[in-house]
């Protein structure tokens, strides 16, 4: 199913919007949602090949993944843009925002941020926003990007794991958050603060216990205390990435009922993995912060419902195998990042209907939150008249197991190889294209296009 300046037709009998599931008919035409026809699957007065009859699979927007770190350029043996955006096509996601470390450059700057569009040209089979970076002596960067479109930034207050993006201090963050006064621009925060030494070398590096003690809870309850003051004093969005610690719970949950312009986000693994069964040296396991046992998992799941926590992301973060050696190296020694992007849809599906959550849920925690967060709400994350014709038809009753061979991403490792998930995306649409079907791409090449904050005069492509 192509549009490129036609017209098509979708009819679906489960179709999510924000308030409820029915059938309804809609229409596109050049990739844009223009009529809606709601508790309706009359499609008599069309012609048949310009209809998509979804029969009784659900057709949902297209999943927003708002944490994806795809490494080019640089580190593309990492990931690149081609395998990460055929990986979240596969998986239903039609829109990834892209993390600005772990590419060389890292986009910190106005001219690498065209660097990084440069090597992205014509490889994206999602369409692609960009996240800038706040390191040290770059505040003065951060107005020029805002207003050609950057969908916000991201800092951290510890080490980020690589050198070319250092952590900042929490006085060089306030600094980061005055330039963005006045902008609706957001400032992420990867939210783990130096406590001094937690394990000695008698802790077995082996065991995960080890890498768990080596990150406690009061890393995250430290900086999230202090990212809430600065929230508070300058009245820029602060977001909290990869909540892992459910005892910072309780100061982000009062800091929101203040007014405190404060989202937070959750990760799958946070939400599906638990630290007691992690076998030794079971390193594609292993992230930043660290997966931890299944009560600390319950009380984020209720933060999720009750909407303390926002929105669930991958936080896809491979690397070459070298760096993982699962079964042979340590988890002190191993790269912190879990690789998931192509699952995250079926992951969540799997643990959420089991706690009674609805398809409206979903769509609110992968779809509406992560485009909002990014500013891309204004195209992305609803099925709405005016925005972008992204979809994912998916039948959340049938499962399937993991296995290397669909896996899309660069890198084969991850913690899910194995695993039966529940929810399989059948067909995932883009601008009114159908991008993938069945196990296969649909069309010659990439379809994807880049994506600028709302209110920002940048075109989509460079």
């Amino acid at each position: 199913m192509g549009v490129g300046g036609g017209s098509v037709v979708l009819v679906g009998r489960r179709v999510v919007f924000r308030d409820e599931t029915c059938p309804a008919v809609i229409q596109v035409k050049d990739g844009t949602i223009t009529r809606i026809t709601k508790h309706s699957t009359d499609v008599s007065r069309f012609p048949p090949h310009q209809v998509l009859d979804c029969g009784n699979y659900v057709l949902m927007p297209g999943v927003v993944d708002s944490h994806v770190h795809v490494n080019e350029p640089g580190r593309t043996a990492w990931e690149g843009y081609h395998s990460a955006t055929r990986a979240a096509a596969a998986g239903g996601i039609t829109t990834i925002v892209d993390m600005p470390l772990n590419s060389i450059p890292p986009t910190t700057t106005l001219s690498h941020w065209e660097t990084k569009m440069k090597a992205a040209e014509g490889q994206c089979w999602a369409d692609v926003g960009f996240w800038g970076g706040v390191v040290p002596g770059n505040a003065g960067e951060l107005r020029k990007m805002t207003e050609r479109g950057i969908c916000g930034f991201k800092c951290f207050l510890i080490h980020s794991g690589v050198d070319e993006f250092p952590s900042v201090t929490f006085q060089q963050a306030r600094e980061a958050l005055v330039q963005l006064v006045g902008t609706d621009s957001v400032l992420l925060f990867h939210a783990e603060c130096d406590i001094g030494e937690t394990v000695t070398e008698a802790d077995p590096a082996e065991k995960y216990q080890t890498f768990l003690k080596s990150r406690p809870q009061e890393m995250e309850e430290k900086a999230i205390d202090q990212v809430i003051r600065l929230c508070e004093e300058t009245k820029v969005r602060c977001h909290i990435v990869h909540l892992s610690a459910s005892n910072a719970l309780p100061m982000i949950r009062a800091a929101q009922g203040r007014g405190v312009p404060l989202s937070v986000e959750t990760c799958h693994h946070y939400l599906t993995l638990d630290a007691d069964k992690i076998p030794d040296n079971a390193t594609q396991y292993k992230c930043c912060p660290p997966i931890r046992d299944r009560n600390n998992q319950e009380r984020l799941w209720g933060a999720l419902s009750e909407g303390t926590i926002q929105q669930v992301v991958s936080d896809h973060s491979p690397c070459t195998p070298d760096l993982k050696l699962p079964g042979q190296m340590d988890f002190m020694q191993a790269w912190g990042g879990i690789a998931s992007v192509q699952f995250g849809l079926s992951l969540f599906w799997t643990a959420a209907r089991e706690r009674g959550y609805s398809l409206q849920d979903v769509v609110r925690c992968l779809c509406q939150a992560p485009a909002a967060q990014a500013s891309l709400h204004h195209r992305k994350g609803a099925i709405l008249e005016g925005h972008d014709a992204d979809f994912v038809i998916w039948d959340p009753d049938e499962t399937f197991k993991v296995e290397e061979s669909m896996i899309q991403h660069k890198n084969k490792i991850t913690p899910y190889l194995g695993k039966t998930l529940q929810g399989r995306v059948h067909k995932t649409v883009l601008r009114g294209t159908v991008i993938f079907q069945d196990g296969q791409f649909c069309t010659e090449g990439p379809q994807g296009s880049f994506l600028f904050a709302k209110g920002s005069s940048s075109l989509s492509r460079l």
